[in-house]
């Protein structure tokens, strides 16, 4: 069993297992990932030439001119021709690295004109890193293309040495490749055994450049990914207001089920419960016996239209959760799952409402798709707490096959725990068991 790369979102290639007869490292020098990664290598030196030589010829001029009106926009000119390179240098990154890094934040104009976008270009962090990695790119990419270009020439070079030593003496004049030669003595490789080693030595640096290439674009990987990539504070906001959106919308959603529910349920019973009043009233003098019978019905359709009330006020955060917390809320919903549930909860105190509820309809939500699709003979709910997590997790002996990415109500659970920094996990092969494990931010319950 070897290993193949493919890519992902962080610094690159990720690994994917893949079958092969020859081993890694026989391959290396053959795959497509090592010549793109040398072409990056080739590519950076005259690039980073171009921005390393518009990065200061614009900052420069920029400074000189500051005595004047033109220096701040040259100035705001030179950073935002460096953003622009910033992104060519994410695109190419992104081809031959496949190193996956979002775009940084924009510039934050609070108004349109010329004045605020230079002081929004000025203002810009993005701004001032890619005039550094323009700066500091060019040192780098000196060292790794004279260190990648001698690897590789000189490795194919000896390598292949065998086939192209009688250059030497048909055109050359000399014996073979000079290794040593002064005024008095010269060593030339020239008999078989000093070719054979020459080629065994190619062969080693072969073997090790692609290595060597992998470990110099790393740098580059971790350059573009600091330097280029949004930050950690930006990219903590954009996750933010994506959960804020989720967020609304949930509550949205569950406000318009709520209201479905009143209008469809406990409201068009009460309506119906007014008008068999309103005739049994009218019935109650001409016949009494007709209006007793009228009103026995509408006493039933009040006991059923509280039954429905208390399921909404149940759906909605259900009083025994208040006033006993997470274990026995959770046992009355597992009581009412069509197969038998076993609850452990092992918490200390109680936590946060909030969290609380959280995890109240998260379990809860499991059980029904536990009732409705695992066909389970048998499911078991475990709550505990780990240092400033609660630990929430859902076994079912079913049939399985549960999938987070199919969109399906799982979808909906995992996007509401992520809007309070929550993980939800799904092991659920083909066949069972399904085993649902969620992770929640630990707050204690305010006094």
């Amino acid at each position: 069993m070897a290993t193949d790369y493919g890519y992902d979102s962080g610094l690159g290639f990720s690994e994917t297992v893949r079958r092969h007869r020859v081993p890694a490292g026989l391959r290396a020098p053959f795959e497509g990932r090592t010549w793109r990664e040398f072409g990056y290598v080739l590519l950076s030196l005259p690039i980073s030439i171009v921005m390393f030589t518009y990065a200061v010829t614009m900052i420069s001029l920029g400074a000189g001119l500051l005595v004047t009106f033109l220096g701040i926009p040259v100035f705001a000119a030179g950073l935002a021709g460096c953003r622009g390179l910033g992104a060519l240098e994410r695109a190419r990154a992104r081809g031959l690295l496949g190193l996956e890094v979002g775009d940084p934040e924009p510039l934050g104009m609070r108004k349109p004109g010329f004045m605020a976008w230079i002081g929004a270009v000025l203002k810009s962090g993005t701004s001032w890193r890619t005039l550094l990695y323009s700066v500091v790119h060019l040192p780098w990419a000196i060292f790794s293309f004279a260190v990648a270009v001698n690897f590789w020439v000189y490795g194919w070079a000896l390598l292949t040495y065998p086939l192209w030593f009688w250059v030497f003496p048909v055109y050359v004049g000399q014996d073979g490749l000079q290794l040593y030669g002064d005024q008095t003595h010269h060593i030339y490789l020239n008999n078989p055994f000093e070719i054979g080693v020459t080629a065994l030595v190619g062969l080693l640096f072969t073997l090790a450049t692609p290595w060597i290439v992998r470990a110099l674009t790393m740098v580059d990987r971790v350059m573009v990914h600091g330097l280029l990539g949004p930050t950690r504070l930006s990219a903590r906001v954009v996750e933010l207001e994506s959960d804020r959106g989720v967020v609304v919308d949930t509550a949205a959603a569950d406000l318009r089920r709520i209201e479905r529910d009143l209008h469809d349920g406990a409201q068009a019973r009460l309506v119906a419960l007014a008008m068999d009043l309103g005739l049994a009233k009218e019935k109650l003098t001409e016949d009494p016996a007709a209006a007793a019978r009228m009103v026995d019905e509408a006493h039933g359709e009040v006991k059923t239209a509280l039954q429905e009330l208390r399921d909404l006020a149940r759906g909605i955060h259900p009083a025994v959760l208040t006033d006993r917390g997470l274990d026995a809320a959770l046992s009355a919903v597992a009581s009412r799952c069509t197969v038998p549930v076993q609850v452990e909860v092992d918490l200390p105190a109680r936590p946060a409402p909030a969290i609380e509820g959280i995890a109240y309809f998260t379990v809860s939500e499991l059980l029904q798709n536990i009732s409705k699709h695992s066909r389970a003979t048998f499911a078991a709910v475990d709550v505990w707490r780990v240092e400033d997590r609660l630990m929430l997790q859902v076994v079912d002996n079913g049939v399985g096959g549960a999938d987070v990415s199919s969109g399906s109500g799982l979808t909906g659970l995992a996007e509401r725990l992520d809007a309070v920094d929550g993980i939800l996990v799904v092991d659920s092969p083909v066949g069972g068991p399904t085993r649902v494990t969620a992770e929640l931010p630990w707050r204690s319950e305010r006094v």
